[in-house]
């Protein structure tokens, strides 16, 4: 008799027992669905996100205006306005002494208007469309970039400095995936680079 209740017992205690691993497992499954769901959901919120980026990058449209391709025997890259030192000039696309000797240049970079670090060059001369009145531009004045194939896009001045010729820091491609203008001159004794950061007006 003691033996039978002994494993009726044994039998309710092992029933107890699987009942609660049998909880404890659907509990401890539904927490992992769950957490799948949330982990999905969020992976799901973050890619609608970065195709919204995406599309609105690149459904982005510039204003459009023709710019001439040569300039006095020279092919042209790019035309450059500055409205606070009255500057329209030709950005020629091949950078040699001559093309300085007739506007600024193509230094380094991408194509006009493309992400990255589009550099340009020209000499400190008094002439209407050469960088002489660079020094004169600061921190948050604006300018335009126009080329055939994207438009007219407007940078902001970030930043204002001078270097040592040495010095090629400013030509960096590291933009963050931004596009950028880096405008370079010389200083009156030409013993300096006056450099101008900008990047896109978003």
């Amino acid at each position: 008799m003691k033996k039978y209740i002994f494993n009726i017992i044994l039998i309710f205690l092992s029933l107890i027992l699987i009942i609660v691993m049998v909880i404890e497992e659907y509990r401890e499954t539904k927490f992992i669905q769950e957490k799948e769901i949330v982990l999905k959901n969020k992976i799901e919120s973050q890619n609608i996100t970065y195709e919204a980026e995406k599309t609105n990058i690149e459904e982005k449209e510039y204003p459009k205006e023709e710019i001439i391709s040569e300039y006095k025997g020279y092919d042209v890259s790019a035309k450059l306005e500055i409205p606070k030192i009255e500057l329209e000039t030709y950005v020629l696309s091949n950078h040699s002494i001559s093309a300085l000797s007739v506007s600024v240049t193509k230094f380094w970079g991408p194509n006009p208007n493309e992400t990255g670090n589009f550099c340009i060059t020209g000499h400190n001369f008094i002439n209407k469309n050469m960088f002489h009145n660079l020094k004169k531009l600061a921190i948050g004045d604006k300018f335009f970039l126009l080329d055939n194939k994207i438009g007219k896009v407007e940078y902001e001045i970030y930043d204002t400095f001078e270097v040592l010729p040495t010095d090629v820091d400013c030509l960096s491609q590291e933009t963050g995936g931004k596009k950028e203008v880096t405008l370079i001159t010389c200083t009156n004794d030409s013993k300096k680079r006056i450099i101008i950061k900008a990047k896109e007006v978003v």
